[in-house]
């Protein structure tokens, strides 16, 4: 069984004392490839770095996350489009809009937004977004950029059954994390990700945050990694009414469709 991590924030400070073992015990947890996300200046770069340094197993996403909107300028627009026309950089993004703590104002975050929008058209990858508390001015951007942009995934969905099917009616793909076994806050995704169509659905972990409150034993740092997608995709597939098995080949083949992975170098 091989597991495709479409989002992995491994230029986080937490993981540079051990990066290899992480990466081993992905490896050894039957996760094959990674997608690195980028979430600011600095972190986008090295996500690239990452990915050139691991080809064919790790690959990166190059953007600038609603909570640092008030950092994107003209040099921030510049570097994104110098980043995005490397090969090793699979998507625009993580870009979006969050509402629900407003670190960066809500009308600099439609901003950057957009400016990462238009990015997407003109170099014509797909599209890594963010959405939390923000959904209608979120649509109302994107159809602003309808018929423009290309494939679209909107990651580490923890929205409502009306959200989802906006998403789904509008061509989109849903990234699954471990939201899903939170029983505070996730139980209701338990009964949605069954109406995701196979070849939209992907799954992460968006380590380290997101740690699946099922994982037993719990880690003491309560970091989350990628080895616990393995974990993610035995819930998902239990809730959908799959075997794992399944699950895992028709996340890995859309995930690898999405982003235009390949297979792994290993296989």
């Amino acid at each position: 069984m091989q597991l495709v991590d479409i989002g992995a924030n491994l230029t986080h400070e937490s993981f540079r004392s051990d990066f290899d073992q992480v990466l081993e015990r992905a490896r050894a947890a039957g996760v094959a490839q990674m997608v690195v996300t980028g979430a600011s200046a600095a972190g986008s770069r090295m996500a690239l770095s990452l990915a050139q340094n691991h080809p064919g197993e790790l690959f990166a996403t190059a953007g600038v996350h609603p909570h640092h909107a008030i950092d994107y300028d003209e040099a921030t627009d510049a570097l994104i489009r110098e980043l995005v026309s490397h090969d090793e950089v699979k998507a625009v993004g993580e870009t979006g809009l969050d509402y629900h703590r407003n670190y960066s104002p809500q009308a600099t975050q439609v901003s950057a937004f957009e400016r990462q929008l238009q990015v997407a058209v003109d170099c014509g990858k797909p599209l890594f977004l963010h959405q939390r508390d923000a959904h209608a001015d979120f649509m109302a951007v994107m159809r602003n950029f309808t018929n423009r942009i290309g494939k679209v995934v909107v990651h580490c969905f923890t929205g409502s059954r009306e959200e989802m099917h906006d998403y789904l009616d509008a061509g989109w793909h849903i990234g699954i994390t471990g939201w899903l076994c939170d029983e505070r806050r996730g139980t209701h995704l338990r009964e949605l990700v069954r109406d995701i169509p196979g070849e939209r659905l992907m799954i992460e972990t968006d380590s380290p945050y997101l740690l699946p409150r099922t994982v037993t034993p719990k880690p003491s740092h309560r970091r989350n990694e990628p080895m616990y997608l393995r974990h993610i995709v035995e819930e998902l597939a239990r809730d959908r009414g799959e075997s794992v098995e399944h699950t895992a080949r028709i996340t890995t083949a859309t995930s690898r469709a999405f982003f235009g992975l390949g297979d792994c170098a290993a296989e």
